[in-house]
């Protein structure tokens, strides 16, 4: 998890160790300093659980961002929902 702005809301992505959208996500996150807690849906059943109770659906990544479900790596969604230019 990298150091956070103090004005960005709270990340959360769900992931899976082979999905290359959400590492381009984790990526995105790292060069924008934006701190995120990642939750592996292949080996953690309630983070699955609760990602399909937030999203309902399988697919990776899922982004929660300040109580916002982002489904897929949305660039220009978390900018906007993350305050970043």
């Amino acid at each position: 998890m990298d150091t956070a702005t103090t004005n960005v809301p709270k990340v959360i992505i769900y992931t899976t160790p082979s999905c290359v959208y959400c590492k381009m996500a984790k990526e995105f996150f790292r060069k924008n300093g934006v701190a995120y807690e990642e939750k592996d849906v292949a080996t953690d059943l309630a983070a699955r659980e609760a990602m399909l109770a937030k999203s309902g659906q399988m697919g990776v990544p899922v982004i929660e961002a300040g109580g916002t479900i982002i489904i897929g790596f949305d660039q220009m969604r978390l900018r906007q929902v993350l305050g970043i230019a």
